[in-house]
């Protein structure tokens, strides 16, 4: 199937009867293949659309956007990389490479991203980690650091394993939020873009005595305007995975599939991600949700300022800490999703307030789902009435 125009290809899905609401097109969970699937907004890394998308389950060879990030952002490119007998002995799909022999690392990540090969991610776990089980380590933990809590890694290739502390899965939610870091926040995200869009790369190994090809497997790059990045998978376990994105009229949206079929149904992966890619883009549009408002004075107690009298109460004005009519909050929302923002603030203050003493939040909420929150600062200072003060107004009061 050649790539399809995304404004035809919404066209046609309401021609042929996708079911439409007021609030635009409609997706439910029996028309996907996966067994779990997340669609994410990657600016935000809100979650569109879910189905099971927390359910623990083996992620196949997506796993290597991981073992390609990590060794982007820890290992050295021009590192030569020493085959070892373990590396060697790992099942297709593999470049076949012999004990003892020697490559750049990064060549490797091209045998990695592009051909998907198992041997490939062996090697440069050893390299960047010193073993696969300490480059697993590294994976852990740089899981633990993006809050994918339910994520487990056990190889740096995907392959079904299992230990004492579990199975080699993920969620799709939290697979979606491992390629948001890699394309999205990482300092290497260019160099992970432009190795997983690479078409094909040839390569020699150190000694110029085989040379290596690696085409692209991601049809996904064909098949839709915008198509960025992005990882398939199979194993007998976890069926065909995938996770990729596409970034079209400034949104950007990442899709992840588990389990989303076992042979002879290779292209259930394709149609749920064109699915899913194309309910974000039909249903979602950005909003600046920003509410513009003066937020008013606080009454200060005990409090004392200039042109104060002893039978006032001070007050300090309230802001933000910058100017508020160039406050932004842009965010990906259905037509039929509305923001609501609650003002944390305390009822009154106790002097002594200083200039931008932080005094509440403004939070912005999705339904239950908090989105965004701004400082509210105080912006006077009230010092605290002393025995001096009050003496100076009795007089001043007296005499007048």
């Amino acid at each position: 199937m050649g790539k399809i125009k995304l404004g035809l290809l919404l066209l046609l899905m309401t021609l042929v009867g996708t079911p439409m609401t007021g609030y635009g097109m409609q997706l439910s969970e029996s028309e996907l293949y996966a067994r779990s699937a997340c669609l994410m907004d990657a600016d935000s890394g809100r979650v569109l659309y879910s189905k099971n998308s927390e359910q623990k389950l083996p992620m196949a060879s997506t796993t290597k956007i991981m073992t390609c990030i990590l060794a982007l952002e820890d290992g050295r490119m021009d590192d030569l990389v020493t085959v070892s007998a373990y590396a060697a002995s790992q099942p297709k799909v593999h470049m076949g490479a012999k004990t003892g022999e020697q490559f750049y690392l990064q060549d490797l990540l091209y045998a990695l991203m592009l051909n998907s090969d198992n041997d490939a991610a062996v090697m440069i776990a050893e390299q960047v980690g010193g073993s696969v089980e300490g480059f697993a380590e590294k994976m852990n933990l740089k899981a633990r650091e993006l809050g994918c809590d339910d994520t487990y890694f056990i190889t740096p290739n995907g392959l079904d394993a299992e230990n004492k502390n579990g199975i080699h899965s993920t969620t799709a939610k939290d697979l979606a939020r491992i390629l948001r870091y890699c394309i999205m926040e990482s300092p290497k995200k260019a160099e992970f873009l432009a190795i997983t869009q690479m078409p094909a790369y040839t390569f020699w190994n150190y000694s110029k005595t085989q040379i290596y090809q690696c085409t692209n497997h991601n049809a996904f790059l064909g098949m839709m305007d915008g198509a960025l990045t992005g990882k398939t998978g199979f194993t007998g376990n976890a069926g065909y995975c995938y996770v990729g994105a596409l970034q079209w009229e400034g949104k950007t949206l990442i899709v992840s599939l588990l389990a989303c079929g076992w042979p002879n149904n290779r292209g259930y992966k394709w149609e749920d991600t064109r699915k899913l890619m194309t309910y974000g883009l039909a249903n979602y549009e950005y909003r600046d949700v920003f509410e513009q408002k003066d937020l008013g004075r606080i009454a200060v107690l005990n409090g004392r300022q200039q042109g104060t009298t002893i039978d006032e109460v001070a007050t300090t004005s309230l802001e933000y800490g910058s100017d508020v009519e160039q406050m932004h909050l842009s965010l990906l929302l259905r037509k039929d999703e509305q923001i609501t923002v609650h003002y944390q603030l305390p009822p009154q203050l106790e002097a002594p307030v200083r200039k931008g003493q932080q005094i509440g939040v403004a939070q912005y909420f999705l339904g239950k789902e908090l989105l965004q929150e701004y400082p509210i600062y105080a912006g006077e200072q009230v010092d605290v009435r002393d025995y001096y003060w009050c003496l100076e107004q009795i007089g001043a009061a007296y005499c007048a």
